[in-house]
């Protein structure tokens, strides 16, 4: 089991992916974003999560250089948006992302979408990054089992990383299930529900009996659960908090419990019915 924030997930072609990061969606450009990725990877962290869409590659990229942390120990994701979908547009998409950050090339390059008519060319795109040594591994963001189907049936590299919504309200356990079949690494964003559930009685009692949060159990139990989580903050407690989650490990009983809170509740758009 994992044991540390260091600790990592082997992908299907060897790259080894930290089970657990910092997302930065809504952390904005300059200071904000800068200060929590520092205070991340001083906090022991290696893996961040950003996205063309996020407006803050140039400021993960600063804080990269400035962390004391050697390039090559870090694991840096980042995503092309919809609008630059398709098998050019992504190839230039990558290309000013690449910039942006300032890295000879990204750890994982995600299809942040499934854009009905496009992601298939986009993913032709992304096996050639991937084949000319740009990114180190490819996956999708959002994507059903028939979208994994729909790229499978005729890829020639099949996705590392499945990155979805994901938390106890939304186990994705049929999606993990094929996830897991096909050795697909399934990562939840919104672990924590926008802290939705921080006050869920099922959690706090668990929490309580731990003496941990109900955010670092409700994380805990994604790792048990083989998800990798990359929770979103710029507080640099709330950071650390969401980082110290080895010291503890929740019985199969009260996994379980938490497994019984789902109810399908999606707080993010559907990845069926999105409209951007």
């Amino acid at each position: 089991m994992v044991k540390s924030i260091q600790d990592t997930t082997t992908l299907h072609n060897g790259v080894k992916m930290p089970w657990v990061g910092l997302g930065v969606y809504k952390a904005e450009e300059g200071e904000e974003v800068i200060r929590a990725v520092k205070a991340a990877i001083s906090a022991g962290y290696r893996s961040i999560d950003t996205a063309s869409l996020y407006q803050n590659e140039e400021g993960v990229g600063k804080a990269i250089k400035e962390c004391g942390v050697p390039r090559e120990k870090l694991f840096i994701t980042t995503k092309v948006w919809n609008t630059d979908q398709g098998y050019d547009s992504t190839l230039t998409a990558f290309e000013e992302s690449r910039k942006k950050l300032d890295l000879d090339y990204v750890d994982l390059y995600l299809v942040h979408w499934p854009v009905k008519e496009k992601y298939k060319e986009t993913w032709r795109a992304l096996e050639k990054l991937y084949k000319d040594g740009k990114v180190k591994a490819i996956g999708v963001s959002n994507f059903q089992i028939h979208h994994l189907e729909d790229i499978m049936a005729d890829c020639e590299i099949k996705p590392m990383v499945n990155q979805v919504e994901c938390h106890p309200q939304l186990s994705q356990k049929e999606l993990l299930a094929f996830c897991k079949e096909n050795d697909i690494q399934l990562e939840a964003w919104r672990p924590l529900l926008k802290g939705e559930i921080l006050n869920d009685p099922v959690l706090t009692k668990i929490a309580e009996q731990h003496q941990k949060s109900v955010a670092q159990v409700t994380l805990r139990w994604h790792l048990q659960n083989g998800i990798v989580v990359i929770p979103k903050s710029v507080n640099e407690n709330r950071i650390k908090e969401n980082g110290d989650l080895f010291d503890f490990e929740l019985s199969p009983d009260e996994m379980r419990q938490i497994d019984a809170l789902n109810i399908n509740k999606r707080n993010g758009q559907d990845p069926d019915n999105f409209k951007f």
